[in-house]
């Protein structure tokens, strides 16, 4: 059985950075892609970035394309969500996710609980 346990969420203010974490189990890490979606108060989820299960291919949302990277430690089942020049439109719920294939690009059918992100102004 798959678990996704995030990490790393918190308050801070704009400008300022956060790292998310999230740890696996259940299946083989490596083997598939890796992603992280966000949503806000009275919005729908929506992707944010993901990373093939070899790690070296990445995709992003336009929105956050160079100020986002998403990494992954398959040593460590592990991905990251390095967070950088944080504003308020940032605020949300995010969550981790593990796909059905290898491709960053999904589908992702396991998700974690999610990890708070508020920005304060």
């Amino acid at each position: 059985q798959v678990q996704l346990v995030e990490s790393g969420g918190g308050l801070v203010q704009a400008g300022g950075s956060l790292r998310l974490s999230c740890a696996a189990s259940g299946r083989t890490f490596s083997a598939y892609a890796m992603g992280w979606f966000r949503q806000a108060p009275g919005k729908e989820r929506e992707f944010v970035a993901g990373i093939s299960g070899s790690g070296l291919s990445t995709y992003y949302a336009d929105s956050v394309k160079g100020r986002f990277t998403i990494s992954r430690d398959n040593a460590k089942n592990t991905v990251y969500l390095q967070m950088n020049s944080l504003k308020a439109e940032h605020t949300a719920a995010y969550y981790c996710a593990m796909s059905r294939s290898s491709s960053e690009k999904g589908p992702y059918d396991r998700w974690g609980q999610g990890t708070q992100v508020t920005v304060s102004s």
